[in-house]
């Protein structure tokens, strides 16, 4: 029998390397907010946006981020730099993947008689506005995942305030919390208001590596945050809170560490300083705060070194989870 003959044809297509797939990353910022995550984005180090944009981290795969804010292409829908063509042609099945992520909270487009609270682009076919709700409704099936980015998106943010009169919500109350993608990835939420920058990067640069096939599923928690991003409050990374346990406070800048705070006798014990219910000087000067209902106040402020300020739990979960959720300590300043 004679061996089977290679065309150069066959040889072409053998030696032509396979590309690996765009990640496309489609940011819509259309919905009910004030564009505070886009700006805080911009802050972000740890990585930057630039290294997620040009791929300049290791094993990252080809990435093309569409974002209003350093998109070329923003124009109109009828221009020649037409920004909304990308999510076109992701409804059109034509980008694959891509990753959604939702900036602001959504409107309820069915409590009113007429008009649209929020829109995105112009139908073609119409020439009526397309509404964020119908954006969402289009693009989630197509997407490999979708990223609610700060309060707003999240968990429906100011808008969602009793006797608005959008209706307004977040993404996992408008897709339903159960919801999962068509990877199985659930709907990823960064809260913040805005978002912490380095939170809202680190989430992204995971996904990216996720869709590479180099991570596992993201972990996330009861309110479908990343868990090593918020499976902590701000107290028990304070590197000041030696001090607090201790009851050590500080009446002024520049204070010893050691120094007893006056300002913070209103959280102690109100005994501690009586002569008849303390019996001696000694007592009196004890610090008794622990015993106290009320916890002494923390002096940490939300610096910059103080990285998950914006991550607590009692500032970002929705109202009605916020007491499974609140701090151990409801003295801390940065928490409020």
């Amino acid at each position: 029998m004679d061996a089977p003959t290679t065309t150069t044809a066959d040889t072409d297509v053998m030696d032509t390397p396979q590309e690996d797939p765009t990640v496309h990353i489609l940011w819509i910022n259309a919905g009910l907010s004030c564009d505070g995550d886009s700006v805080s984005l911009t802050a972000a180090t740890q990585p930057s946006i630039e290294e997620l944009a040009l791929g300049a981290l290791p094993g990252l795969p080809k990435v093309a981020v569409h974002w209003p804010l350093i998109d070329y292409e923003c124009g109109p829908v009828q221009g020649a730099d037409n920004f909304v063509e990308w999510f076109f042609k992701a409804d059109r099945g034509e980008l694959e993947p891509f990753v959604l992520v939702v900036e602001g909270s959504i409107p309820n487009e069915r409590i009113k008689p007429e008009g649209y609270w929020c829109g995105f682009g112009d139908d073609p076919q119409t020439g009526q506005p397309i509404t964020t709700s119908e954006w969402l409704d289009r693009l989630t099936p197509k997407a490999l995942a979708v990223v609610a980015i700060g309060t707003c998106a999240t968990y429906g943010g100011i808008h969602a305030m009793a006797g608005n009169p959008t209706g307004a919500m977040g993404v996992p109350d408008y897709l339903g919390w159960e919801w999962k993608s068509k990877a199985g990835i659930p709907i990823v939420c960064i809260p913040g208001c805005p978002v912490h920058p380095d939170n809202a990067s680190e989430t992204l640069l995971y996904l990216l590596y996720q869709a590479a096939g180099a991570a596992p599923m993201i972990p996330l928690d009861e309110e479908l945050r990343p868990t090593w991003l918020f499976g902590a409050t701000v107290h028990e990374g304070c590197d000041r809170a030696g001090y607090y346990e201790q009851g050590q406070f500080a009446d002024e800048y520049g204070s010893p560490p050691s120094a007893w705070s006056s300002s913070a006798a209103g959280a102690r014990s109100s005994s501690a300083t009586s002569p008849s219910a303390a019996g001696s000087t000694a007592s009196a000067a004890a610090p008794t705060w622990a015993a106290s209902a009320s916890p002494a106040p923390c002096r940490a402020s939300p610096t910059s070194s103080c990285r998950s300020w914006t991550s607590h739990p009692a500032a970002t979960s929705r109202p009605r989870r916020a007491a499974s959720t609140a701090p151990s300590s409801a003295g801390c300043a940065a928490s409020r």
